[in-house]
């Protein structure tokens, strides 16, 4: 039998996956390693929506098929929650598709759109389905380095000039895993002038809208005037409502290519059960006070890393937006590259994060730093690095002497 499948074989090795089998294999023996190395919220979902769905699954009639592109509902809740918060009027029959997630929705929008040999435009460092999703898909990436939105930003018409084929697409996501930048309105101006000048399809992924810690939040694309005539957004209820298993999320925006991933979505799936998109509906229709409290969470996190991990040696940058920091490697492992970083700080310090190279390799360098620990384990972890930057040129003689000849 032949194994030698094609899409599989334009796939990498998981560069996250030495990470995790250290991790699994030091919890094994009894570790207590303290995890920021996965965006996963360790919060409850809110009682209201938990209740929604406890009311809802005990109806018999909705334990049947759903609907692939989603409840009508539900689209209609996510289109007010578009009106309310950005001020966008959206169709819920023909631009809101509603997605097992927001990262499905992105491999099944790039599945629906991409042709073999397609080029899109991707930044880099970011969120591997971006990229993976229309590598899968058999399209060709076009990496553009985005260590800032500048650079992002005058990297789209260099990447246009120098493509082999006129792109497909661009993807934008902010605020950005895994840098945690944000943009204003401006910037998705000028993006949406880049589109219609060069013919590109735009996908912005705005998955944490709702997590920043300043006064103003994060815009859409959609609020850019034009913006439905070439862009779709991808957004989800994960972060908002700390539902991530819930697998809730959403395509918005273009009729056209809200129609071409629903007609993907019709062939693969019958939706998310039905309860779960009853109850995501009262999630977006209630009130709003669980995201408050949730964002008040993670900025709590966010200020108590900083302070504590300055105070063992290393400077972290305080994040603007997303549950994520991105972090600079300590001077004392610059050299070392962000791999053998963080094997080292689980292996020598019980901390995990995630290497910056597994998202692209304008990430190394860096680690991104989830806020998932509760402040208690932020202030342990600290103490732990401390040691750990402590004893920097034993630990890495340690490493060298120990690696392959």
């Amino acid at each position: 039998m032949n194994t030698d499948f094609y899409r599989i074989k334009r796939l990498p090795p998981y560069i996250f996956e030495e990470v995790n089998r250290i991790k699994a294999r030091l919890r094994a023996d009894g570790v207590d390693i303290i995890d920021f190395g996965m965006g996963n919220p360790d919060m409850p979902t809110p009682q209201p929506i938990v209740d929604k769905l406890i009311e809802t699954i005990q109806r018999p009639r909705t334990n049947r098929y759903s609907a692939s592109k989603g409840i009508p509902g539900l689209r209609k809740a996510m289109a007010g929650y578009y009106d309310r918060r950005f001020g966008v009027k959206l169709n819920p029959d023909k631009e809101v598709i509603a997605t097992l997630g927001s990262k499905e929705g992105f491999a099944n929008l790039a599945q629906a759109i991409t042709a073999p040999g397609d080029v899109v435009i991707c930044p880099n460092p970011a969120y591997p389905i971006h990229a993976y999703g229309f590598i899968m898909a058999g399209g060709v990436i076009q990496h553009v380095p985005a260590l800032s939105p500048e650079a992002y930003l005058s990297g789209i018409s260099r990447a246009v000039q120098e493509s082999s084929k006129p792109p497909l697409a661009v993807i934008v996501s902010y605020p950005s895993n895994p840098t945690a930048q944000w943009v204003d309105l401006d910037f998705y101006k000028e993006v949406v002038a880049l589109a219609k000048k060069h013919d590109l399809i735009v996908l912005s992924d705005v998955a944490y809208s709702e997590i920043y810690f300043d006064d103003n939040p994060p815009p859409s694309i959609l609020q850019v005037e034009g913006a439905k005539d070439v862009a779709v957004e991808v957004n989800s209820l994960s972060k908002t409502y700390a539902m991530a298993g819930w697998r809730v999320g959403m395509v918005v925006g273009n009729e056209r290519l809200c129609a071409a991933l629903a007609r993907v979505k019709s062939y693969l799936d019958y939706g998310a059960f039905t309860p779960i998109q009853v109850a995501a509906a009262s999630a977006l229709n209630g009130p709003q006070d669980c995201v408050d409290d949730i964002r008040a969470i993670y900025k709590s996190r966010r200020d108590t890393l900083i302070k504590a991990m300055a105070q063992a040696g290393w400077d972290i940058p305080a994040p603007p937006a997303s549950m994520f920091a991105w972090a600079p490697l300590p001077p004392q492992f610059k050299e070392a590259g962000s791999m053998l970083f963080s094997k080292l700080l689980i292996e020598e310090a019980g901390v995990a994060v995630a290497p910056g190279v597994g998202f692209g390799e304008h990430g190394e360098g860096f680690v991104r730093v989830g806020l998932v620990e509760n402040e208690h384990r932020i202030r342990q972890a600290a103490r732990n690095v401390r040691k750990f930057l402590g004893n920097a040129d034993e630990i890495l003689a340690r490493a060298h002497n120990q690696a392959p000849a």
